[in-house]
This record gives structure tokens, sequence and C-alpha cells, in this order.
């Protein structure tokens, strides 16, 4: 009889653990990652992902600077919103970071003095760093240079 209450409390208890787990789940907002997949021209402030989220799936492009105000923030951010199509297709996820003092996983790694754009690959290594704003053009020929995205151009080719 013992043996049996013993088994019907360890039971509730398992029950309500495993209820608990799935409410924390379905309240959980969903992963930067997650919002990236459902809309690719989403825009990350650097204190709300994590770097590493991305590696093998995206290329991050992080625009740095001292203030939302700094005129070449607002220029790049105006170059990339110019075009989400073409960064979309390179699988570019676009995260900036205009607090220095919120020291950012991205501002501690990267080291950012004033203005900066960073393009990383998807393998997390960085890219380019540029101390000045670029197109999306120059940005597109910088990634399609990259020896993976030159693999995903043939991988989309011969899949029918």
């Amino acid at each position: 009889m013992k043996q049996v209450i013993s088994f019907v409390f360890l039971a509730f208890i398992a029950f309500q653990v495993a209820a608990q787990t799935a409410s924390e789940t379905q309240d959980a907002p969903p992963d930067a990652v997650a919002l990236w997949q459902e809309d690719q021209t989403t825009v990350f402030a650097a204190s709300e992902i994590n770097l590493n989220e991305f590696v093998w799936i995206a290329r991050p492009v992080i625009v740095f600077a001292d203030s939302e105000n700094d005129p070449n923030f607002r220029r790049q951010m105006e170059l990339l919103q110019a075009r989400p199509e073409d960064l979309a297709e390179r699988d570019v996820v676009i995260i900036t970071d205009t607090a220095p003092r919120d020291a950012s996983e991205a501002r501690t790694r990267l080291r950012p003095r004033g203005f900066m754009l960073v393009l990383m690959g998807k393998d997390g290594q960085i890219e380019l760093r540029k101390p000045a704003p670029w197109s999306v053009r120059e940005i597109s020929r910088s990634i399609d240079k990259m020896p993976l995205r030159a693999q995903e151009v043939e991988d989309r080719r011969a899949a029918p």
C-alpha cells in the first residue's frame, strides 16, 4: 500500500512538472532565429540576441554607432532598407547597436569605435569591417565572393 501511494505521489509530481514545463514553453517568446525566419527583414537590437544563435543559419550584418542620431548610422540603415530582398536572398540578419554603455555581447566581442559596419559569415567569423556606410550592392558582392555562398548558389541551381 505504501508503495502504491509513493507511486501515485511521484506520478502526480511528474505530471505537475510536465504541465508547468509545457506552459512555460507556450508562454515563452519565440527566439531571434524563429522571428528572423518568419520575416527576414526584421532588424534586431544587439541587446536582444546572441550572435551564436545565427551560426550556420544567417550572415549577421551588425551596424554600430554611438547614437541613433549618428549620420553614418542613419545613412547605413537607409541603404539596408532600400533593398531588403537582396539581403534576404543571402540570408542576412541585420543587427543594430547604438548603446555603447549597454555592453551587448556583439559590442564586447567586436569592439567598435563610433560607427562601424561588420559583416560576419555563417560560420561566425568576421568577414568585413567598414568605418563608413556600405550599399546593399557592395555588401552583396562581398557575400557573393564567400566560398559558402558560392556553394549555396550551386546547390540552388542543382535542385530540381
